[in-house]
Parts: structure tokens; C-alpha cells; sequence
């Protein structure tokens, strides 16, 4: 099974609630965070904040330790799928640039949670969002 590393973009919106970024695929455009291949030198969270600089132009903090993880049919170049695991971290946006490695290749947009796990299509993914909203409603922990 391929490694990954993927970001849970969040922002907080002005009511204290927070929104999750979302990106498109490049190839079959359906909605995912941003993730990427291990990079050597770098955490999974490193490589999470790189990801999320390049295919969404977002910087911010990744929280420290691992929200959780997915499962999903990684389709390669030669249409060949193999299954990968995508460990996911939390990162909190404080900066959005409209110029960034991928612009133009992909779609970007915030919104609530909820809607977020209406739109992607990987149930672990799903599952991953709804608990974010729960952790939402409950007094967070500093880190």
C-alpha cells in the first residue's frame, strides 16, 4: 500500500466556527484535501503544509500529532489504481495567496464541515470531517 500525507486545511470564520478547505483532483476532479508522496527530509507534517502550499496556496500551523488517517484508489499517470493511505494532519490557515504552484489546475473552496463530508467521496474521509465537527462543538485543548 502507497504512504501519503495530506492536510486538513481549516480557518476560523468571524461566530468562532471553522470552514475546511477543499480542493479538486486534477485528474478526475472530485473533491479531496490536499495530500502528497513522502518527501525525504521532511514529518508528515511537513510534507502535509507543502502540499497545501502547492495545490491550494494555503499557509498556516500544523497542529502537532496526527488527526487520523484514510484509505483511497490512488489513480497513477497510466490510469493504473493502487490503494494508498493518507496519514492526515490539522492546519490552521492564517494565510491565502492567489499565486501558488498548481493555480489554474484545480478548484479551492471553504466551507462548513458538513458540507465538506457531503462532497467527498471517500467514506474514511467522510468519517475523518464529522469527527472535526464534533471536536468543533467540544472546548478545544492548547497544544
Amino acid at each position: 500500500m502507497a504512504e501519503q500525507y495530506g492536510a486538513l486545511c481549516f480557518r476560523h470564520r468571524d461566530d468562532n466556527s471553522r470552514e475546511v478547505l477543499l480542493i479538486t483532483t486534477r485528474e478526475t476532479k472530485r473533491w479531496m484535501i490536499p495530500k502528497g508522496w513522502p518527501i525525504k527530509g521532511l514529518d508528515g507534517g511537513q510534507v502535509a503544509q507543502r502540499e497545501a502550499w502547492e495545490e491550494a496556496g494555503v499557509k498556516g500551523k500544523v497542529k502537532k500529532g496526527i488527526f487520523g488517517y484514510f484509505t483511497y484508489l490512488k489513480m497513477l499517470a497510466d490510469r493504473q489504481t493502487i490503494p494508498s493511505v493518507v496519514e492526515v494532519h490539522l492546519l490552521e490557515v492564517r494565510k491565502q495567496c492567489g499565486k501558488f504552484p498548481e493555480s489554474g489546475q484545480r478548484t479551492i473552496e471553504w466551507m462548513v464541515p458538513e458540507e465538506a463530508a457531503r462532497r467527498v467521496r471517500e467514506p474514511e474521509l467522510k468519517g475523518l470531517l464529522m469527527r472535526f465537527v464534533l471536536q468543533e462543538t467540544r472546548p478545544t485543548e492548547t497544544d
